[in-house]
């Protein structure tokens, strides 16, 4: 009873003692706040005097805003004063950026060069470089930095014209330094641009940036070949450009093209071996017949992991085992074609060699992994490793103003500033440093980012930080009102947010499961706002739901309903064949590189969140006796 007592009163106490922690972090956290909103006041004694009382680790972030929104003269000591003690973090550019603007609007040379520190903007750089021109700093010192900002792919903002003028004056751009940036521009950039540049070209030339454009606009130009009169070096490069952009969308005329403008123009080994490999991939992701003509064209030290994937894909659609085994000879093999290598192997009955490949195989935790040791009857291997965390790095992190300002912002859901203040934090650390770090985020539910910290330190074998399991209650509760496999659902947030409950992607989906807008509103038959898309409850019912809708427009198939979550069930469905094929040769064919990775990791994913919840069951046992087709 005593025990029992005793126990009691420990727990009860711990909790009392996590529950006022919380209430004066909210307490301190309402305190920063009333700081914040004093700090766009345009009061600077009563915000100080309130700056000063102010012990909470935010208190930095209320003085930016002041000083942001502030940027006077008369604030020239304090801003100075910031800027010396928060340069390097994130919080200086937000001062630094006001105060530049600033001074420039008032024409303030002197103090924006003592203020100015080296930045990708250009704007900033350009009035640097020409306010140290006026106050008379040495001109070729000044001119030698302007090729790198004037050779670029876009137009440069208007603080820029002045100084460019008076480099071409002085005589620094050459023709080659403009050849250069008609390149840049007519290839990558804004082709807008090519009318001004053109005009600085020699007379007989000039047409050459509206070939530029042309070919760019359309490819298929390239294969005019009245367009290449002179037959210069130069006609010769615009040629190749457009040809390697036909082949995309024209196989066979790019071909045609090319056999004519390979006898027109003088081409160096290097250009002809880019146009090979740029041929080799379009035309093997086309399933061309010339597929292997330009593959066998293609230099062996050109054959990266890319080429190579579309040269295994085809072998493995042609059936052609000694092909892959030849293929093989002399090449850096990763796992993925070591496992098809003993594939081939056991296919033309070398059993002994395929079973080696297995075996060594059979003892990585990745998706080749485990359907190696599926297919040798072996148990999966994690490759598990504890995290050894140094205490004494933990506990200089845990004090350190960078960690205190991210938790602080964490908790008061400023995700964006957490995470800059997080990597800032990480890119000044030791290793040690780095996973103590990562340690103290662990227990705070910051797995996106100690996940990315994994990777940075190649630690791939800690798996208690690389695979955690948050929101497990949320995650079981929708799981199985959907239907779904609670497993699959935790594999495929931790393959599309890495459990970021903010994540919000280049093409509009939203947290932990990464949904669009349209995809939720369809599955809740009704609005779902931004926001609500990233409370985490939410996001798994409608992430759930989803999962199921897509499960039974695939029959049943969880395989092609987690290549539909990635590319879309109408998309998936076209490349289901007719014919029945094995699982492994048909993940291994899906045309698109990123859902083809995509099924890969979530399914390897599943079996680490499976073995590691205690379940010996390795789930590519039934994968690999699986059938796909329409």
């Amino acid at each position: 009873m005593k025990k029992s007592l005793i126990l009691t009163t420990l727990v009860s106490l711990v909790l009392s003692s996590s529950a006022l922690n919380a209430s004066a972090d909210k307490a301190a956290h309402k305190d920063f706040l009333a700081l914040e909103k004093l700090a766009k006041k345009n009061d600077k004694r009563a915000f100080y005097q309130a700056l000063k009382q102010s012990s909470h680790p935010l208190a930095p972030y209320a003085e930016a805003t002041f000083l942001e929104n502030f940027p006077k003269l008369a604030n020239q000591k304090e801003i100075i004063k910031f800027l010396d003690t928060y340069q390097g973090t994130p919080l200086e550019w937000q001062v630094r950026s006001a105060w530049l603007d600033n001074l420039i609007k008032r024409n303030k040379k002197a103090l924006y060069i003592d203020a100015y520190r080296p930045t990708s903007n250009a704007e900033y750089r350009c009035t640097y470089l020409t306010y140290q021109l006026k106050l008379g700093a040495p001109k070729e010192a000044i001119f030698n930095q302007v090729d790198e900002l004037w050779n670029v792919a876009k137009s440069q903002p208007k603080a820029c014209d002045n100084l460019f003028a008076n480099w071409r004056k002085a005589g620094h751009l050459n023709q080659e330094l403009l050849w250069q940036r008609i390149t840049k521009v007519s290839e990558k950039g804004d082709t807008s641009l090519l009318g001004f540049l053109s005009r600085l070209l020699p007379e007989n030339e000039r047409y050459l940036a509206d070939l530029y454009k042309t070919v760019r606009r359309d490819p298929a130009a390239s294969a005019g070949l009245y367009r290449f009169k002179k037959r210069t070096e130069k006609e010769g490069q615009i040629a190749l450009y457009g040809v390697k952009r036909l082949v995309w969308r024209d196989r066979d005329l790019a071909i045609r093209a090319w056999q004519k403008l390979e006898t027109m123009f003088e081409y160096s080994v290097s250009q002809k071996q880019s146009l090979y490999y740029i041929f080799a991939l379009s035309l093997a992701s086309g399933k061309h017949k010339e597929a292997k003509f330009y593959l066998n064209k293609v230099a062996p030290e050109r054959h990266d992991s890319k080429l190579m994937q579309w040269q295994l894909s085809n072998m493995l659609r042609e059936q052609d085992w000694q092909g892959i085994i030849a293929y093989s000879t002399g090449k850096k093999l990763n796992n993925g074609y070591r496992y098809w290598l003993a594939y081939a192997h056991d296919k033309v009955g070398e059993t002994q060699e395929a079973h080696s490949l297995w075996q060594a195989l059979a003892k990585k935790r990745d998706y080749y992994g485990f359907l190696a040791a599926s297919r040798l009857g072996l148990d999966v291997s994690l490759e598990y490793q504890p995290a050894v965390v140094d205490r004494k790095s933990q506990k200089l992190v845990s004090e350190s103003p960078a960690f205190k300002r991210a938790k602080a912002l964490y908790e008061l859901e400023r995700f964006y500033s957490a995470r800059r203040e997080w990597n800032s934090l990480i890119a000044g650390s030791t290793n040690d440093e780095k996973l103590a770090a990562a340690s103290l985020a662990n227990n705070m539910g910051w797995h996106d980012s100690v996940i990315r910290v994994m990777s940075e330190l190649k630690a791939f074998n800690l798996l208690d930080y690389r695979f955690p399991t948050p929101y497990s209650d949320q995650f079981e509760r929708f799981s199985s009102r959907s239907k779904v496999d609670k497993i699959w659902a935790y594999a495929i947030s931790r393959r599309e947010s890495s459990f970021a409950s903010d994540a919000y992607s280049s093409a509009g989906a939203i947290g932990l499961m990464q949904l669009l807008p349209s995809t939720a509103r369809y599955v809740n038959k009704g609005k779902v706002s931004h926001n609500q898309l990233k409370k985490p409850h939410i996001n798994i019912r409608l992430g759930t739901q989803y999962l199921n809708y897509l499960k039974k427009k695939s029959k049943g198939n969880e395989v092609i309903a987690t290549a539909s979550y990635n590319a879309g069930y109408h998309k998936v469905k076209n490349w289901l064949p007719k014919d029945a094929i094995d699982f492994d040769l048909w993940v291994e064919a899906i045309p698109y590189r990123e859902t083809r990775e995509y099924v890969k990791n979530v399914y390897a994913y599943r079996q680490v969140y499976t073995t590691r919840l205690g379940n010996k069951e390795n789930l590519f046992d039934k994968l690999i006796s699986m059938k796909i087709q329409k």
